[in-house]
């Protein structure tokens, strides 16, 4: 996985601020402070001084300046720089779109408000979701003898998800919502075998213990989280990033949930395309056995009355 210094921004790949946003809990206090006075009006950054922003931290011009090379820039103009290409992509729709939801707005601001926000985290976290994490990833589970998945709470759904799409081509997948169960799955896991931790956080207690009993005995793990400095990554031989915003009503319940199973869509592909003969065999195996359970869909009389006429 790249570290700071070497993703930067200067390729225009990827939006400053969501790398800011990802890496926010693993800085240091001080540089936390300048990266909320960022992430609060990004806009403004490209008119104020290093001064300015140091003192709206409450903290000095060295810290701006550490925060600078922690996200990936060299130092605060470029900072400024890549902030302000990143503003003049943002449209009048993205403002509106793109603010928190209000006790003032209507219901149809707020189905706007989510679908875009549902939209932004999908397209956010494929923009920088890591291609070289995920490609050994891909290698690793389609070549493993056991697959295991951990998550709790929203992140335990994201998990099922994964091992129901994983079983369905012919794949040995178990997710593990329970604690208990998946410690002592993790402690029957051996080299050859992979572990997947699901945390938006990165710091659920649960999914980490667990990761690391399944690293100990020799299996391969891998962490999908959104903060990259997040404590499950230091026990994670590869790391997938989403790119969810969490707002007042957007808990970690919704938008990380979205921008996971994106991820989870983007593995389980990529997995299928290594067994594309099997993986179209078992598809089709397991939808015609389930096929006897589907209602007929009625004919639409009235359109059928309207044809004849």
């Amino acid at each position: 996985m790249a570290t700071a210094d070497e993703a930067g921004f200067e390729s225009g790949e990827h939006s400053p601020l969501v790398r800011i946003r990802s890496l926010l809990p693993g800085l240091a206090r001080a540089e936390q402070r300048v990266a909320r006075i960022v992430l609060a009006d990004p806009s403004s950054i490209a008119h104020r001084s290093i001064t300015e922003v140091a003192e709206a931290a409450e903290t000095s011009e060295t810290t701006v300046t550490r925060f600078c090379k922690a996200v990936g820039v060299t130092g605060y103009p470029e900072l400024r720089i890549a902030l302000a290409a990143d503003t003049a992509r943002t449209t009048s729709r993205d403002r509106d779109l793109g603010s928190d939801i209000s006790e003032e707005d209507d219901l149809a601001q707020i189905v706007d408000k989510i679908g875009y926000a549902d939209a932004r985290a999908v397209e956010e976290t494929t923009g920088q979701l890591d291609t070289n994490a995920l490609a050994p990833l891909i290698d690793a589970v389609s070549g493993a003898g056991r697959i295991d998945v951990y998550g709790v709470g929203a992140s335990g759904f994201v998990a099922l998800d994964l091992q129901q799409k994983l079983h369905r081509i012919g794949l040995t997948c178990f997710a593990w919502p329970d604690t208990h169960n998946a410690l002592t799955s993790a402690a029957l896991l051996r080299e050859g075998d992979v572990a997947i931790g699901v945390s938006h956080t990165g710091a659920t207690t649960e999914t980490v213990e667990i990761l690391r009993e399944a690293r100990t005995r020799g299996a391969t793990t891998a962490a999908i989280t959104n903060f990259e400095r997040s404590p499950i990554t230091e026990i994670a031989d590869l790391v997938l990033t989403t790119a969810a915003r969490e707002t007042t009503y957007r808990s970690g319940a919704m938008a990380s949930r979205i921008a996971q199973l994106t991820v989870i869509d983007c593995l389980f592909v990529g997995v299928a395309q290594r067994h594309l003969d099997n993986a179209k065999e078992a598809l089709q195996a397991t939808s015609r056995a389930v096929g006897g359970h589907r209602l007929q869909v009625r004919p639409d009389r009235r359109r059928q009355r309207e044809e004849r006429r």
